[in-house]
């Protein structure tokens, strides 16, 4: 008689071995097979049993998420932190639902955490059908809200850190209401990942309901300590907009890419993908106002290139810098520009479409 754990091993064997066989023709067969000389190399060193159970979930985690994520990647997503705490009496929660509902309207989605408060008004304003929810597993306080509970995007993690991951990864632009620790930890953690350049570019909008004070009083710790220690920059102010107002929420994203598609770095240099191209003159302009972000040559125009991965977007219109990956605030500042001086039409004209 054969045991469970022989018959599952002979199973893994055959499926390691099929996958072998069609690595070669894979897409990305070169970096799966990296991926999986990293685990065959883990698994010749000393490792506890609780490191390859950490591990072990972490690639589960990240399963889930790929595999609820991939039919959605064309579909530009904003994600919304703030309070569980919050009641749906509070003008927070209503603020948040509306300005969900508005911004799904124009064919964007809307990821949460999935749990009560600001996150519920989230999924509660889009609805399920454009909502997605990325829960995480706590001895209280975060069980998933009715508006995506049993949604097929619902998606469970065990650990935070994946579950920030793809909070980062997925999200086109982030929203935050008031909120606790766990906002004041997403709020700077976005804003450090924006800043050092290890974020896509992306736009961060901190909403207060009519006349509140928490982002207002928030900033004024920015600048009387961060700020005027020269612990952070002025230009780092660029990275974010503060408003109680949620027009100029709604603006502050959908403008961001109403000429900027995207970005990318190759041979060292900062490519911005543009969804019309910029007249010579322009160009000139963003050559004269922003030369101090540059470590060489001028920013430049160029022709559509092929790309491997994103042959989808290989059409579209480029600027090339030597980028110093520094200023940040700055770059936020030229995005803005470029934004004012195209003039996009057609399928430019949806900021959803990535």
């Amino acid at each position: 008689m054969v045991s469970s754990s022989s018959h599952s091993l002979d199973s893994l064997r055959v499926e390691v071995n099929n996958l072998i066989d069609q690595l070669p023709d894979m897409m990305h067969g070169e970096l799966v097979q990296q991926a999986i000389m990293t685990l065959v190399r883990m698994a010749e060193v000393e490792a506890d049993r609780l490191d390859w159970k950490i591990l072990n979930a972490s690639l589960q985690d990240m399963e889930r998420a790929f595999r609820g994520f991939y039919p959605y990647r064309h579909v530009r997503k904003v994600t919304i932190f703030g309070s569980a705490r919050i009641l749906p009496e509070s003008p927070h929660y209503k603020m948040a639902a509306e300005f969900a509902r508005y911004i799904t309207q124009q064919g964007f989605m809307v990821m949460t955490g999935a749990g009560g408060g600001i996150m519920q008004a989230g999924n509660e304003g889009a609805g399920a059908d454009r909502s997605f929810g990325l829960n995480i597993q706590l001895p209280f306080e975060q069980g998933a809200n009715p508006y995506i509970e049993g949604d097929r995007k619902l998606i469970n993690f065990k650990y935070f850190f994946t579950r920030k991951l793809f909070f980062l990864r997925e999200s086109d632009a982030l929203v935050l209401f008031p909120g606790g620790f766990g906002t004041q930890d997403e709020a700077f953690e976005c804003l450090t990942l924006i800043q050092t350049g290890k974020s896509d570019l992306l736009p961060l909008v901190l909403i207060d309901r009519p006349e509140g004070e928490y982002w207002l009083g928030w900033q004024d710790y920015v600048k009387n300590q961060l700020l005027r220690n020269g612990l952070i920059s002025p230009d780092d102010l660029s990275l974010y907009t503060i408003t109680d107002c949620l027009d100029v929420a709604y603006e502050a994203i959908i403008s961001f890419y109403r000429v900027f598609h995207s970005s990318r770095y190759t041979q060292g240099k900062l490519v911005l993908r543009l969804k019309c191209e910029l007249s010579d003159a322009d160009v000139d302009y963003l050559n004269e106002t922003f030369p101090d972000i540059l470590l060489e040559g001028k920013i430049e125009k160029s022709s559509a290139v092929p790309e491997k991965i994103n042959g989808e977007m290989a059409e579209l219109p480029r600027l090339v810098m030597s980028f110093n990956q520094r200023d940040l605030g700055r770059l936020y500042q030229m995005i803005k520009i470029i934004n004012q001086l195209g003039t996009p039409s057609g399928e430019s004209d949806h900021p959803e479409k990535k």
